[in-house]
């Protein structure tokens, strides 16, 4: 009887991981998510999801007092606060030092001028 009780738990995970990958999978097809696929396609609890609806944070619908996200939204919005790399930083400051020089040189330029 131990040996039933030892297999059928590696069993059980191997269901919850299949259900889980349909669930994902059907995800992929719809465009409208109710609150559970909202939470499911971001990873969110419900009640993160919850207090970002309510502190209108996040782009949502409500319907019969219940809450919809469209897919497109929650992509939008999940990568709207991009990071820069190093590199982009980079690229950024020695930007600003070279228009920050040039203006300088400018400035002294018009200062042995007058």
């Amino acid at each position: 009887m131990e040996q039933n009780n030892e297999s059928a738990a590696p069993l059980a995970d191997v269901r919850s991981a299949l259900d889980r990958i349909e669930r994902l999978t059907l995800l992929g097809a719809k465009n409208i998510f109710d609150l559970d696929e909202a939470c499911l396609y971001t990873g969110y609890s419900r009640g993160h999801l919850y207090r970002l609806t309510s502190g209108r944070e996040i782009p949502h619908f409500k319907r019969d007092r219940k809450l919809y996200f469209r897919k497109t939204d929650l992509d939008e919005w999940l990568t709207e606060t991009r990071v820069p790399t190093r590199a982009e930083t980079a690229a950024e400051a020695e930007a600003l030092l070279c228009r920050r020089r040039a203006e300088r040189a400018r400035a002294v330029g018009k200062l042995t001028l007058h």
